[in-house]
C-alpha cells in the first residue's frame, strides 16, 4: 500500500504534513493567495430551511459535544466565492423544491456537497486528534483509513480544478421520496466507511462516498422495488440501515491512479477484485443486521429480539424485503 505522504497526485494532499490546524484551506491548501475564511460546516441556509437554531448539539469521536453553529472549516475566500457558494446555492434551490428537484440534481454536485459535509467532520476530528496528540506521529490511525480520507479530498478538488473520473463514479448515491412531506431534518454519518445519510421534507439521501458504486449495485433489487414509491419513515431507516451495514461488510480498499495531462487530473479506478478470489462483501449475517436495524428504528422502540424473531426473515416494512442470500 502506498504511503499517504509519498503519493504524488498533482493535487493538494493535507495528509502529507497533517495540515488540519486551520491555517490553510481545507480543500486547496495554499493554492490560492486570497484570504482564509472560517465558514460554517452546516450552512446557514440549511439551518433556516430545517428550522434549526444552530444550538443543536452533536457528539464527536473524542466524546466532546459541540453545537452546530460552532462547527467551522477553513476555506480560501476565492474558492468559497467562486466554487463553494455556487454549489451551496444550487443545493439550496434543490432542497427548497423537495424530492423532484433533489432527484434531478447532477450526482457530481451531490457528491461534492455531501463530501464537503462529511470531510468537514473528518477535518474537525483530525484537528482535535492533532491537538490532543500534539504530533502527527502520535495519531493512532491506519494507513488505509488515511488513504480513504485523502482520496475523498482529492476527488472533491474537482470543485476548483479540472479533475475527470475515467469511466466510473466513486460513489453510490440514492435519493428516495418520503411519504411524510414535512419530515424534520436529520442526518447521520459513519466516517470509517464514508457513509452519509439525511432526510428532510419529502426526500431522503443515502450515500457511500468511496465504493465505486458497489453498495448501490449490491442493493439494486430493493432500490428497483421502491423506485417511484413514497417511503414511510420506518422504510427509509430500514433502507438506510442496509447501506450502513453493507458498507461495513465491503471488504475492499478502493485504489486509484492519478494522471495529470494538459492541466487535467484523470482519476482511474483500479479493479476492486484485484488478485482476491473472495466476494467484495463479507457474509451478511441477519443477527448483526438486526442489531444495526435496532439502532435505526430506535424512535419506534423495536428491539433486536423482536426484529430477529424469525432468524431467517428479519422484520421488514417492505412487502418484498429483498435481503441478500446467506
Amino acid at each position: 500500500m502506498p504511503n499517504i505522504a509519498q503519493m504524488n497526485t498533482g493535487l493538494y494532499n493535507p495528509f502529507q504534513k497533517f495540515d488540519f490546524l486551520y491555517k490553510t484551506c481545507f480543500l486547496s491548501g495554499n493554492t490560492f493567495s486570497s484570504p482564509l475564511l472560517q465558514v460554517p460546516l452546516i450552512p446557514n441556509w440549511l439551518l433556516e430551511l430545517a428550522n434549526l437554531s444552530g444550538e443543536e448539539q452533536i457528539q464527536f469521536l473524542d466524546e466532546s459535544i459541540r453545537s452546530y453553529n460552532t462547527l467551522v472549516i477553513p476555506i480560501n475566500s476565492e474558492v468559497n466565492e467562486q466554487f463553494l457558494n455556487p454549489l451551496e446555492a444550487k443545493i439550496e434551490q434543490a432542497f427548497l423544491g423537495g424530492y423532484e428537484k433533489v432527484s434531478a440534481l447532477n450526482e457530481l454536485d451531490l457528491f461534492n456537497w455531501l463530501g464537503k459535509f462529511l470531510y468537514g467532520f473528518i477535518y474537525i476530528e483530525m484537528h482535535s486528534a492533532l491537538r490532543k496528540e500534539m504530533t502527527a506521529d502520535g495519531l493512532n490511525m491506519s494507513q488505509s483509513l488515511m488513504m480513504k480520507f485523502a482520496n475523498l479530498n482529492f476527488m472533491m478538488q474537482n470543485l476548483y480544478t479540472s479533475v475527470s473520473f475515467e469511466d466510473f463514479k466513486p460513489w453510490s448515491i440514492t435519493v428516495v421520496k418520503l411519504e411524510d412531506e414535512e419530515m424534520p431534518f436529520s442526518f447521520r454519518d459513519e466516517i470509517n466507511t464514508l457513509t452519509f445519510s439525511l432526510k428532510m421534507k419529502d426526500f431522503g439521501i443515502i450515500a457511500c462516498l468511496q465504493d465505486n458504486g458497489t453498495n448501490k449495485r449490491y442493493h439494486q433489487q430493493i432500490i428497483d422495488e421502491v423506485k417511484g414509491k413514497a417511503l414511510t419513515a420506518q422504510q427509509f431507516e430500514e433502507l438506510t440501515a442496509r447501506f450502513y451495514y453493507s458498507a461495513y461488510l465491503f471488504n475492499r480498499l478502493p485504489e486509484y491512479t492519478f494522471m495529470p495531462v494538459e492541466g487535467t487530473i484523470y482519476i482511474e479506478a483500479m479493479p476492486l477484485r484485484g488478485n482476491m478470489s473472495k466476494p467484495l462483501f463479507d457474509v451478511w449475517q441477519h443477527k448483526i443486521y438486526a442489531h444495526v436495524l435496532e439502532t435505526f428504528w430506535k424512535p419506534w422502540g423495536y428491539v433486536k429480539f423482536e426484529i430477529i424473531k424469525d432468524p431467517d426473515n428479519p422484520m421488514s416494512f417492505f412487502e418484498k424485503p429483498c435481503l441478500p442470500e446467506i
